[in-house]
């Protein structure tokens, strides 16, 4: 049974505040071409790439409830991390500069790219971010402790000069530090209502939706809105940096207390949060021939532009998991696009490199 209608869940929604930041709805449309050439389930996608603020992504959708927060909360300064490429980072910095919030970006160096400004860290340059590059393990998106004693320590300096920073963490996941609730996940809960209105529109009955998993709150979101209007729709994370055993936890907790922050108790189990660790490969941020293809093939026969880090990742493991027999041929799969393309770029060279090595190799 569900916790809620969908007009309840949208009416709980409506009691967080949250500044409009982004175009609403994003497209929801078959990819054909893919469909047909994988000849597998029915694929669709959620175009979150496209929701409109510095070029896309699915963080903006969590920084409506974010930046809201931080705005009565009086912050002048808004503190967070990720790695060098992040695009949360980006987006994080755009939201606020839009209300007047200086930006501090703590930017962990998690791969071998060198830290030049291209693609994300370009952006946060033109935003006027504060930028602070600092070394990390090389294959983590968390690094756990750290990060969190990295932003303290920005934190306790900008009070010092009688600023009043708000500190949140990666991705806007995870509660904590100045954010007290799981806003981000929120943003994602109420995505999958606006995925629900447009399935019932297009007469989509989706049985699994497919997306990369990195910091937690889009997969917590997604299953804390499916469980709590009763969906039996399978979500599956793909897992970006962390083995899937630790995220699962991450994931269940993260929605576990979105549920309550709704006022819901849409009983949310272990199993429910689906995470597949397989496609990280060599680890975070490390671009593989496959991946490399995929995005290729993506964009060949779509006209979509999928990222190294994310989605690409994402998509690879989709479609390896239709070429494995995961999906049935009546199964409708909706692929989660959420963003992060300006990080294609500085990953040129790594991409250039696979994808003629795979030319040179295959059959004249």
């Amino acid at each position: 049974m569900p916790a809620c209608t969908l007009q309840a869940l949208k009416q709980r929604l409506s009691l967080f505040p949250k500044k409009n930041l982004i175009h609403l709805p994003t497209p929801l449309a078959r990819l054909e071409n893919l469909s047909r050439e994988l000849g597998g389930p029915e694929i669709w996608i959620k175009r979150d790439d496209l929701t409109g603020a510095g070029f896309g992504g699915n963080k903006s959708r969590k920084l409506e409830f974010i930046v809201a927060d931080a705005v009565a909360k009086k912050a002048d300064t808004l503190i967070t991390w990720g790695g060098t490429q992040s695009n949360w980072c980006m987006q994080a910095a755009a939201a606020a500069r839009r209300f007047g919030i200086r930006p501090v970006l703590l930017l962990f160096k998690t791969t071998d790219l060198r830290p030049e400004y291209d693609g994300n860290l370009l952006l946060d340059f033109l935003l006027d971010a504060d930028i602070r590059v600092r070394e990390a393990r090389k294959d983590k998106l968390l690094p756990a402790g750290v990060a969190e004693e990295a932003v303290e320590e920005a934190a306790a300096e900008a009070r010092s000069r009688g600023e009043n920073p708000y500190a949140v963490a990666v991705g806007g996941s995870l509660p904590g530090l100045s954010m007290t609730q799981p806003l981000g996940a929120l943003g994602y809960v109420a995505a999958f209502v606006e995925l629900e209105e447009q399935a019932r529109t297009a007469r989509l009955e989706y049985t699994h939706i497919v997306h990369a998993t990195g910091s937690g709150a889009t997969q917590a979101g997604l299953v804390a809105g499916a469980r709590a209007l009763g969906r039996p729709v399978e979500i599956i994370g793909i897992s970006v940096s962390d083995p899937k055993d630790d995220f699962t936890d991450i994931v269940l907790r993260i929605a576990e207390e979105t549920g309550s922050a709704l006022g819901l108790d849409p009983g949310i189990r272990r199993n429910d949060v689906i995470v597949l660790d397989e496609y990280i490969k060599e680890g975070y941020g490390v671009i593989t021939a496959g991946v490399a293809e995929v995005i290729r093939l993506v964009f060949a026969r779509e006209g979509i532009v999928l990222d190294p880090v994310y989605t690409g990742k994402a998509m690879a493991g989709l479609v390896d998991l239709v070429r494995r027999g995961r999906f049935g041929k009546d199964d409708r799969v909706v692929f989660l696009h959420t963003g992060g393309t300006p990080a294609l770029f500085p990953y040129r060279e790594p991409l250039i490199r696979l994808l003629t090595q795979g030319a040179e190799k295959s059959p004249a």
